[in-house]
């Protein structure tokens, strides 16, 4: 029973969103695979034959005061098409010859700077690791890790600064109107204590609601004016989704959904993680309403959908270890694989209805002091992939979410 609890708590941590930045903080215990072929780039790019490889390069220094001109763009209504996709299903991606694309259309982290989104490109004050980051407005969010645990930094108008103790998880709404954060002690052993408190923020309004008897607290979504959130009645044992109004008394338990993962933009399907143990792992996509199962896998583990809810996004059954060796794209109504990376990865996330960004790893890796990595991103209809930041070097590289 500890070895599966243990697996549990790790499979969990990488498929929330302070995921990334965790692991590349506590360890490099494994290299990535060797590359043996190249993606072709997207649409409108130069022919990976054509190029000469990616220089390794570390990123222009970013000035606080330059606005980012990336528009935020709203969910889509729910997709009912059959998802379409040309090309071959599996591609094994050579990052450092990838071409140069398009910087990410959504918040993500370089070092300690945030950049993407609507609004300032802001320093992390600090040198605590960054876990997760999210834009609220023109404010910068990001959750750190402190000497007593995580904590959240509220980067203002001005030189403003807030602290939030204890916060371990993060999310933002797509339009950055609306932030939902979970705080929830670990022990001084690492392991998560009862108790936690709930966050709703929109436009300096900050509601909250303290949950006493929950285990393992961490927010899913901001769906609808509804926090979506997952926490379990004991330490070990499986969790239990919930929905909370901001400003009401009490939450509403969601009985069609089990161990949840994950809750699309629009709130109508949900991943739940339905087998975990030392062997791997199952999950299943059901719609919230009724609890009817669209799909089970036990060969990936959904952590993500696209905005429109008709692809999920797929980790690897077994989420232990330095990085993810592949990641999927699947039909969220059927799980047909459409598409299949494989590399070595921290993070993905569906930037919009038709692409991932993914932080890959180009070489090194497994604690070599040299690692190299880049956030790219990847078309779901052919699977061709671009350098969405440049290459580089012993950077911090996160998205949020």
């Amino acid at each position: 029973m500890p070895n599966k609890n243990g697996r549990l708590v790790a499979l969990v941590a990488s498929i929330a969103v302070a995921a990334v930045a965790i692991g590349a903080a506590l360890a490099y215990r494994q290299g990535p695979q060797a590359a043996q072929a190249d993606a072709a780039p997207l649409s409108g790019s130069p022919s990976p034959a054509s190029l000469t490889p990616t220089p390794t390069a570390t990123p222009t220094p970013i000035s606080s005061a330059t606005p980012s001109t990336t528009p935020v763009v709203s969910p889509k209504p729910p997709s009912s098409a059959p998802v379409t996709s040309s090309g071959p299903t599996t591609i094994t991606l050579n990052v450092a010859k990838l071409p140069k694309g398009r910087a990410p259309q959504m918040p993500y982290l370089i070092d300690r700077t945030v950049l993407g989104g609507a609004g300032y490109d802001a320093k992390i004050p600090g040198s605590g690791g960054v876990v997760g980051i999210g834009r609220l407005d023109s404010a910068v969010l990001a959750v750190v890790l402190a000497d007593d645990g995580t904590e959240l930094v509220k980067l203002g108008p001005g030189d403003e600064v807030r602290h939030t103790p204890n916060v371990s998880s993060l999310v933002t709404a797509p339009d950055q109107s609306m932030a939902a954060y979970a705080a929830a002690s670990i022990s001084s052993l690492g392991r998560a204590t009862k108790g936690g408190t709930l966050y709703a923020e929109n436009f300096g309004s900050v509601k909250s609601l303290k949950l006493p008897d929950a285990w393992n607290l961490q927010v899913l979504s901001y769906v609808g004016g509804k926090v979506y959130y997952r926490a379990g009645a004991a330490e070990s044992g499986g969790w239990k989704l919930y929905t909370w109004a901001p400003g009401t008394a009490t939450p509403d338990l969601v009985t069609t959904v089990t161990s949840p993962t994950a809750v699309s933009d629009d709130g109508k399907l949900a991943a739940s993680a339905q087998l975990i143990n030392d062997g791997g792992s199952c999950s299943s996509v059901v719609e919230v309403a009724s609890g009817k199962q669209l799909f089970r896998t036990c060969e990936n583990m959904i952590s993500d959908f696209t905005p429109d809810g008709s692809v999920a996004v797929g980790e690897p059954d077994y989420g232990d270890g330095y990085c993810s060796l592949k990641q999927t794209a699947l039909d969220a109504r059927t799980g047909k694989v459409i598409r299949e990376w494989k590399g070595c990865f921290h993070r993905t996330v569906a930037e919009d209805d038709q692409h991932f960004l993914l932080v890959a790893v180009a070489s090194g890796g497994g604690g070599d002091p040299g690692t190299k990595s880049a956030i790219i991103r990847c078309a779901i209809n052919t699977g061709s992939c671009e350098l969405a930041t440049s290459i580089s070097t012993d950077k911090a590289l996160a998205l949020g979410r």
